[in-house]
């Protein structure tokens, strides 16, 4: 499936409730596999928000990677291979193999060191290739202010 099919039709809901009011860092993705860049977003989240699934999905992985909490849901009807979304630094408070609906808390935000204030780090993969998640959610309209005098 194609992604931009995708963005119409997902419509993933945001992994934190209310939606975030910053973005403190945005998708830069790498020009290769171990090239410099930024694989995700980075949502500013406070410790201990919950983590929501995005859409209804199978968590696939949850524990620690490099020293962080890491948990990654599979979305089922995505594709071959499927999208897999990943966050961190959390907590998981679901096992991997839990298969789980959109809106579902599926871990919460931990204290880490990946931002330089709390946040949640949001990524979205299909297979080795990292995407961009912030087109798949719906979003407010964008509202045009006057210009300053």
């Amino acid at each position: 499936m194609h992604l931009t099919t995708l963005i119409l039709t997902l419509g993933l809901l945001w992994p934190v409730s209310p939606p975030p009011t910053e973005i403190l860092r945005g998708w830069q993705p790498p020009a290769g596999p171990y090239g410099p860049g930024h694989r995700g977003i980075d949502l500013a989240a406070p410790p201990d928000t919950p983590v929501l699934a995005p859409a209804a999905g199978t968590v696939s992985f949850a524990g620690p990677v490099g020293g962080r909490g890491v948990l990654t849901l599979t979305l089922p009807g995505t594709g071959t291979p499927p999208l897999r979304t990943t966050f961190s630094p959390v907590t998981p408070l679901v096992k991997a193999g839990t298969p789980v609906r959109a809106g579902t808390p599926v871990a919460r935000v931990a204290p880490g060191t990946h931002c330089p204030r709390s946040c949640l780090h949001w990524g979205l993969l299909r297979g080795d290739t990292y995407l961009n998640p912030l087109p798949l959610v719906s979003r407010p309209p964008s509202r045009l202010l006057p210009p300053d005098d």
